[in-house]
């Protein structure tokens, strides 16, 4: 984390937001989906820049914006053609916004504006006085194991737990590993995990997970909304598939649901 003397934080992702976060402007790398913006405003920010993850489906890229807005949280978001996902550092430097909610626009906030400047106006931003509303299912289980293994759907990949062992995960998470966590880390052997592209062929999460043999693939972001771990796999159609996956039979353009079934029947 980096924090600017504008009182301006620089971060990677917004689900390891801290107290400094409250009272503040925050440029994240996180994609711009509801989830995103429920943990933004669950750490009390006063403004917060996030990347549009190539927009898709049903808009959900940047679903936080008019959830943030009718929190009165002023909020952005970065052309995904101009930053790289999950990297915060590229947002601030790099980003340009595309698409602002109305609280920032009446700070002078506009779309085509580099992403600092757009975060300075925002330190003017009155920021939340109400409730943040729970932000129901962000976790739940999908397949309870009855024909196979546990299927769990965790809209964000941070909502992996120890438990999850052994279990398919679909998440709603971008495929791009943190810049400053750039590994699977601690999290759990499962049996394979799932992401979205956010609109990017940089799916840097699937070599990764290569090198502990867990099968892995992105589903393309204009098939599920990002940040829905349900949309992902209801509706989810594979873009990138990594090799342990591919050594199983996975190929890009198979359905979520496809995929899973294979995984698990290769497990049985």
């Amino acid at each position: 984390m980096v924090v600017t003397n504008e009182q301006i934080l620089i971060v990677d992702t917004v689900t390891k937001l801290g107290f400094e976060a409250a009272g503040n402007v925050v440029i994240a790398g996180s994609h711009g989906g509801v989830y995103a913006g429920f943990e933004a405003a669950r750490a009390g920010v006063r403004g917060v820049i996030l990347h549009d993850a190539g927009v898709g489906l049903d808009d959900a890229g940047i679903g936080s914006l008019s959830y943030l807005e009718d929190l009165g949280i002023a909020a952005a978001a970065i052309d995904s053609s101009t930053a790289i996902i999950g990297n915060g550092d590229s947002l601030a430097n790099d980003g340009i916004t595309s698409f602002i909610n109305e609280t920032a626009a009446k700070l002078g906030c506009v779309p085509g504006q580099p992403a600092m400047d757009c975060a300075l106006a925002m330190r003017a931003a009155p920021g939340s006085s109400g409730d943040v509303p729970l932000y129901k299912e962000a976790r739940f289980l999908i397949r309870d194991g009855a024909d196979g293994a546990i299927v769990r759907g965790c809209d964000s990949v941070s909502l992996v737990r120890d438990e999850d062992e052994g279990a398919v995960v679909v998440t709603a998470s971008h495929g791009e590993v943190l810049a400053s966590a750039p590994t699977w880390g601690n999290r759990p052997k499962v049996l394979a995990a799932v992401f979205n592209d956010a609109g990017s062929t940089l799916v840097t999460r699937l070599p990764d997970l290569d090198s502990r043999a867990i099968p892995a693939a992105t589903v393309a972001t204009a098939s599920a909304r990002i940040g829905d771990a349900r949309s992902s796999y209801d509706d989810g159609v594979l873009s990138h598939v990594n090799e342990t996956a591919s050594a199983l039979g996975a190929t890009p353009g198979m359905t979520t649901f496809a995929f899973v079934d294979l995984v698990i029947d290769n497990a049985r």
